[in-house]
């Protein structure tokens, strides 16, 4: 009753576990994405994803990765590479190729996954901190 209420530190925020993101149909992206939010790819991304939050490959996404590492992954689609995950979801429609590391999976009937598949006690998402505006380099090259 009479508790001071604990600020939390930036590390003990929640992970988003809704969608902020989409990569539409008929989009190609190449590159790595890192941070935290959630994020909806309906296109074709080619690259490593770790992300503090949710990642959804929907029935039309397809990710090539080495690694994916989220809080939270949704597999309607296709995903070629290695997933860590505190919970991992494969859909009918959903297909994995490449190991996985996850807290819990769960699968419905038509899913496909060829790997291995280790569960632990506890997941870390190494995820990197967000950079400042001020340390973002301009069009000229400075540092403002």
């Amino acid at each position: 009753m009479f508790r001071r209420p604990q600020a939390q530190s930036p590390a003990a925020v929640t992970p988003t576990e809704r969608v902020t993101s989409v990569l539409g149909p008929g989009i190609n992206w190449k590159g790595n994405l890192r941070g935290a939010g959630g994020v909806r790819i309906e296109g074709a991304f080619e690259g490593d994803i770790t992300l503090r939050g949710l990642v959804v490959i929907g029935e039309t996404g397809r990710l090539i990765c080495e690694t994916l590492q989220a809080n939270t992954v949704i597999v309607a689609g296709t995903v070629s590479g290695n997933i860590t995950a505190e919970k991992l979801e494969i859909r009918g429609t959903g297909r994995v190729w490449g190991d996985v590391i996850v807290v819990a999976l769960s699968t419905e009937e038509g899913a496909f996954l060829r790997g291995q598949v280790r569960m632990e006690e506890k997941v870390e998402i190494q995820a990197e901190p967000e950079v400042p505006l001020s340390g973002v380099e301009t069009e000229s090259g400075s540092v403002e």
